[in-house]
């Protein structure tokens, strides 16, 4: 079966005359019979199996999914395993209607997990994405509540150094500044700084 109609596309109406296979006496669809018929490729069977549930199985996922373009998505969906899983129903086990009904309700359900892991997924994709203003050594130092760590990890380093971490991430200076305040070039505080925060960071055991 490679094409659906779009939901309710099609139903029969009562002018087509008496009822043909699939049908009871007074010509509502038998859907087991359509089942039946169905599980042996009868695509004619499908069709009236399709027009006579298709706004059931259409009105369960628009419940579940509170969507009516995923709705309509989780009904194709159904109705395509619906085709190729007819054998599978037992009417001794239950009627045709809530075999269909199981089948759209376990769609729908996936389908709203689905869309839930994708937005868990960007959420954690954003935070893990967020950027960073300072060195994550710095970040670790003022987040730890440890202060004996932080202070021990400061005594290994040079004065010099610790003069210019100080500044620049305990103080909030920027590069230039802490330059000017230390009467040095750039280029050397630049170096103190990045030479300071290797070494905290090895003194702190913070990864790179």
């Amino acid at each position: 079966m490679d094409h659906i109609r779009p939901v309710g596309a099609g139903a029969p109406s009562p002018e087509d005359g008496a009822p043909g296979a699939g049908a009871d006496p007074a010509g509502r669809p038998d859907l087991a019979e359509l089942l039946r018929l169905s599980s042996r490729g009868d695509e004619q069977a499908f069709a009236r199996l399709y027009d006579a549930t298709s706004a059931r199985v259409f009105g369960l996922a628009v419940r579940v999914v509170r969507d009516p373009a995923q709705a309509e998505e989780v009904t194709q969906e159904s109705f395509l395993e619906i085709w190729r899983t007819a054998s599978r129903f037992d009417p001794a086990r239950g009627s045709a209607l809530s075999w269909l009904l199981t089948i759209t309700h376990r769609k729908a359900v996936d389908r709203v997990r689905s869309a839930e892991a994708a937005t868990r997924r960007d959420a954690t994709y954003h935070e893990q994405n967020q950027p960073v203003e300072h060195d994550s050594t710095a970040e670790a130092a003022h987040a730890s509540l440890e202060a004996h760590r932080v202070r021990g990890a400061l005594a290994a380093l040079t004065e010099v150094q610790r003069e210019a971490v100080g500044l620049a991430y305990f103080g909030g200076y920027t590069h230039t500044e802490v330059a000017t305040m230390l009467d040095l070039p750039v280029g050397t505080a630049k170096t103190r700084i990045r030479d300071g925060l290797i070494r905290l960071r090895d003194a702190m055991g913070v990864g790179s």
